[in-house]
């Protein structure tokens, strides 16, 4: 991503939210010494994720990773007052405004996964999404294409199995979210 795009949003999307943000972590954070600290770790999270790819609903983006951030400092706390856990029991309220990181992951997967299928031989390709994207019954894709049925069958096994094969070696690294090689074990092709 433009860093120059990143810093315009970042100014016009991010900074006017900071009275917002610092009341928020008022009330949901007992030390206010604190508060200027977290609201920089805040931003500096945010301004990383936009640098992948910018949020497209700014506010909650912004929230979501100080509720975050908020439960990480608070687990790894080795003292944790009363009104805190209070505190972080409101914190929990179900989003689905996914967080910095599986936001980059799920995009990163979802990339990787259309060059799986751009991959596909032309025919197992469309037989493929007709299937399992578009939903259409083994029959009518047969109709459409010409083919028989059982060739229709054939041609998902064969572009699942291409799909799975070429993802199967790209999964989430668990402490950084990032995608990477898994290593085989000896013997393994």
């Amino acid at each position: 991503m433009n860093r120059s795009a990143v810093d315009l949003w970042f100014v016009e999307e991010v900074l006017p939210l900071e009275a917002a943000l610092t009341g928020y972590l008022r009330r949901k954070w007992r030390e206010v010494s604190e508060i200027p600290d977290l609201r920089q770790e805040i931003y500096t999270r945010v301004y990383e994720a936009a640098t992948v790819a910018i949020p497209e609903m700014t506010k909650p983006f912004l929230f979501m990773t100080a509720r975050n951030l908020l439960i990480d400092r608070a687990r790894r706390a080795q003292v944790v007052s009363i009104e805190t856990v209070i505190d972080l029991e409101d914190l929990d309220v179900a989003d689905t405004v996914p967080n910095p990181e599986q936001s980059a992951v799920g995009r990163e997967a979802m990339r990787l996964l259309q060059a799986a299928i751009n991959r596909l031989p032309p025919r197992c390709r469309e037989v493929t999404l007709l299937r399992k994207v578009h939903g259409l019954p083994q029959r009518d894709v047969a109709r459409r294409m010409g083919i028989s049925e059982s060739t229709v069958e054939q041609q998902v096994a064969k572009g699942v199995r291409l799909i799975a094969d070429a993802m199967i070696d790209i999964v989430p690294e668990p402490v950084t979210g990032r995608f990477g090689r898994r290593p085989r074990k000896v013997g393994q092709p």
